[in-house]
């Protein structure tokens, strides 16, 4: 809810501060910047250059979620100050270094609590992540018209000074709730499970799906302002559908991985071909010729929100337990590498979607961007059916070995006996 409310805001303010536009994206990309550099900060080492000790599990994932709120907090309300600034390069410089904490701050804080959940509930944490989701949609949902509200009635000042204040106000409860996890240091490292063919693949499936989010931020809402002529205001409803049927879709995703885990890895690839079809159908692309209307748009979206969360919600589960089988261990250190890795590449598609999509967009219209948007779930979920279909076939013939080995000694066995 507040980065939605940080972005809006912060363009709106820069802008009656005649802030070149050049600047305006470079605000965005140095926040998913910071927060793709921030989790191989947190899961590898103390000083940069040395790739030993976890500090997740040197300073503990409580102390870093806490210190993480603290800061974030403290930064939202810095940010309802950000209008007090000068004009000119001391305004520029402070929104760069306000953002680039901020998104250090959150990069510490959902980390940490990813971790933590993980380790709470190691057993169900797909619906647990799933259940997380519900707010995460509600967050997008309330966060722009609870904005609007406050900076309407109050000014610029008080949405930042009021989410902030609510942050710093939770964090004695969660010092109370949140229980301590000891954890030592892995032997693993973050390249090594980054180079697991497995990890590789989920981490282009999850580029792929922040890249399709972040193409939709900025771009559709150009789209529909000028194909159906919609007022400003009602440009935020036509998201709605995308933001509820993921918040509803994702806990129920959620709960199905746990109870059938043989079915996450179909979840992961069948979610991204339907978020590929989707993107085909958002424009709709021009060789379908299927004429472009509004209902369409909110029922292909509502989809999206759908297939979102089939493909989002495996990928944790699905890379923590290929992690576990090439022998990393269970604790603070592996839940940490995850939950890093994870954070680092959503925050790589963030940056690439917008960038590309506002590209292709200028050149070649909504339609054939949103589907070469899609091509990218399109070939992701594709090559991840490959792998796991090469997979299965190769557990296949091994277990097949295995027990023709079995017989051929029972066979030999069985003379000796007689």
């Amino acid at each position: 809810m507040i980065k939605r409310l940080k972005d809006k805001r912060l363009f709106r303010q820069t802008a009656s501060k005649s802030i070149s536009h050049e600047i305006l994206p470079a605000l965005s990309y140095i926040y998913l910047i910071s927060i793709l550099l921030c989790p191989f900060k947190i899961i590898r080492s103390l000083p940069p250059v040395e790739f030993s000790p976890n500090l997740l599990v040197h300073i503990g994932a409580k102390f870093m979620f806490i210190a993480g709120m603290f800061i974030s907090g403290g930064v939202t309300i810095l940010f309802g100050l950000l209008d007090q600034v000068p004009d000119g390069p001391i305004f520029i410089a402070m929104c760069f270094l306000v953002r680039i904490i901020d998104a250090l701050s959150f990069g510490a804080a959902i980390t940490a609590s990813s971790s933590i959940l993980a380790k709470a509930f190691p057993n169900n944490v797909a619906t647990v992540m799933g259940g997380l989701e519900v707010f995460t949609g509600l967050g997008l949902v309330i966060g722009p018209p609870l904005g609007g509200f406050l900076y309407q009635s109050f000014g610029y000042e008080v949405p930042f000074i009021f989410l902030g204040c609510i942050i710093l106000l939770m964090i004695p409860l969660n010092i109370y709730i949140l229980p301590s996890y000891e954890s030592d240091a892995g032997e693993h490292s973050f390249w090594k499970l980054v180079t697991l063919p497995k990890v590789g693949l989920i981490a282009f499936v999850i580029i792929s799906l922040s890249s399709c989010f972040g193409f939709l931020d900025p771009i559709l809402s150009l789209f529909v302002l000028e194909k159906f002529n919609l007022p400003a205001g009602y440009v935020g409803l036509v998201f709605l559908g995308l933001a509820l049927s993921y918040a509803i879709s994702s806990p129920l995703f959620g709960l199905l991985s746990d109870k059938m885990p043989h079915l996450r890895k179909w979840l992961l690839v069948f979610g991204n071909l339907i978020t590929a079809g989707c993107y085909m159908l958002l424009g709709p692309i021009p060789f379908l010729h299927i004429k472009s209307q509004l209902w369409l748009l909110v029922l292909i979206l509502v989809i999206n929100g759908i297939s979102a969360g089939m493909s989002i919600i495996p990928t944790f589960p699905e890379i923590l337990s290929c992690a576990y089988e090439n022998g990393f261990e269970e604790g603070l250190s592996t839940l940490g590498l995850v939950s890093g890795l994870i954070g680092a590449m959503w925050s790589v598609g963030a940056f690439v979607g917008p960038m590309l999509g506002g590209f292709l967009y200028e050149k070649i219209g909504f339609e054939w961007a949103a589907a070469i948007q899609g091509l990218w779930t399109l070939i992701s979920g594709l090559v991840m059916g490959l792998f796991y279909l090469l997979e299965h076939s190769r557990r296949r013939r091994s277990k097949s070995q295995n027990i023709l080995g079995t017989e051929e000694e029972r066979a030999a066995l069985l003379p000796n006996e007689i």
